[in-house]
């Protein structure tokens, strides 16, 4: 399963500049965990954080353009932090499998004098094998398009770090060609470098990072999209916002019985008295999901249901997702939920999160505490603004306090319901 181990975000609305994890740069600082959790007061960034890994998929998708209007993001200049002067910055830093070497993956996004935006750099790089010390290899890197891919699983060049200007960029890959080098030349400045690129055989160290931004899952659910009437008809995968959970309900019946049962016994023992989940279809051809509860004779149909119970059928839904993706981001969980169903849907996620085969890695932004009762210090990262206005990070573990007193058996929601987290 493919993981990212960190992630770095820059000038991007109070992110001005936050590191999650580690970095190709930063190799002492622990890795992210299979489960994450962001916890913090309101406006210190949470949303902006969750919407960072958005932004990213988002311009894959399209284009860098597109990605800074869509979402109600409202333009570069909108999403840019407040005075900032340099370009919208990621770095991802990911491993494919568990023994395979991390690739650092480098994008800036900056503005031309229109004001359009556009990708100014990008970058992907990796160790060699058996490389111990020093910087990794680059096998793709563009300058405002224009740049060198290295074929096959091994290649790459060491890159100046300073080597910025396109045309100086050009001259070194024209020494440097050879049946292992590409020049590359991208007629979009607005389209990211792996989106084509990645799409080419020959390159399958580009392909596979593509397919794994591609297939990162970001909810959006609402349940009003969930009692929405699709057009009858299976499918595989829960999107976005939730308005297909009956055509996955209906995929999951005919193709994956027994993980449908599991769920139904899940969420039995979660939401008193629904014993079946089921579809129907109208004359029409739409698809209507069923709830059918032991007390009663005649079901309730979705949109009769409370939010909470949607968003727990969704949420288990995609956790026995046959094949699920490889990074789950969920903002907010528990609108809307019971809160002793808190801990419980926290311990489903990490036990989807640490299965060995066919889970994902789990990033969730959270402001109840009943959901961090449920998490280790190592998995919760604290958000907070700093006197500048901008956001900061620290992960809980780096608090010896809070360890100790989690170790003496505190939960650590209790811990900071009571401030224990409060910046010393």
């Amino acid at each position: 399963m493919a993981t990212l181990e960190g992630f770095r975000v820059r000038n991007f609305g109070v992110l001005k500049d936050v590191t999650l994890g580690r970095l190709w740069d930063r190799q002492k600082t622990e890795a992210l965990t299979p489960m994450t959790a962001v916890i913090g007061k309101n406006g210190v960034g949470k949303s902006a954080l969750f919407d960072a890994f958005g932004f990213l998929a988002d311009a894959l998708k399209s284009d860098v353009e597109e990605a800074c209007d869509v979402r109600g993001r409202g333009g570069f200049e909108r999403i840019r932090t407040q005075g900032a002067t340099g370009p919208i910055e990621f770095d991802v830093y990911y491993r494919e499998h568990g023994n395979a070497r991390p690739i650092t993956y480098q994008i800036a996004i900056a503005a031309d004098k229109f004001g359009r935006p556009y990708v100014l750099r990008e970058r992907l790089r990796q160790k060699r094998k058996g490389q111990k010390s020093g910087q990794p290899f680059s096998f793709l890197i563009l300058n405002n398009g224009s740049g060198a891919a290295w074929k096959g699983e091994q290649a790459g060049h060491q890159i100046d770090e300073e080597t910025e200007d396109s045309q100086l960029l050009l001259e070194f890959i024209k020494a440097e060609e050879s049946r292992e080098t590409e020049a590359i030349e991208l007629n979009d400045p607005r389209k990211l470098g792996i989106a084509t690129i990645g799409a080419l055989k020959q390159h399958p160290r580009i392909s596979d990072f593509r397919r794994f931004i591609e297939r990162w899952y970001l909810s959006y659910f609402t349940p009003n999209a969930a009692r929405s009437l699709p057009l009858a008809g299976p499918q595989k995968h829960l999107n976005s916002h939730g308005d297909n959970l009956g055509n996955v309900v209906q995929f999951m019946e005919r193709e994956h019985p027994r993980r449908f049962q599991a769920i139904l016994k899940k969420i039995a023992d979660k939401i008193p008295g629904i014993d079946q989940i089921d579809t129907e279809k109208t004359s029409d051809g739409r698809l209507l999901l069923r709830f059918n509860d032991k007390s009663f004779q005649d079901p309730f149909y979705a949109q009769q249901m409370s939010d909470g119970t949607l968003k727990v059928f969704a949420y288990l839904l995609l956790l026995e997702d046959p094949t699920p993706p490889p990074l789950l981001c969920i903002e907010e969980p528990e609108n809307g939920l019971y809160h002793k169903l808190l801990e419980t849907l926290a311990n489903e996620f990490r036990v989807h999160a640490t299965r060995y085969r066919g889970g994902s890695q789990v990033f969730i932004t959270t402001h109840q505490p009943y959901f961090v009762n449920a998490l280790e210090p190592k998995e919760v990262w604290i958000l907070e603004k700093g006197t500048d206005g901008f956001a900061r990070i620290r992960r809980a573990s780096e608090d010896a306090l809070v360890n100790n007193m989690v170790e003496e058996g505190v939960p650590l929601g209790s811990l900071w319901y009571s401030d224990y987290f409060d910046s010393r």
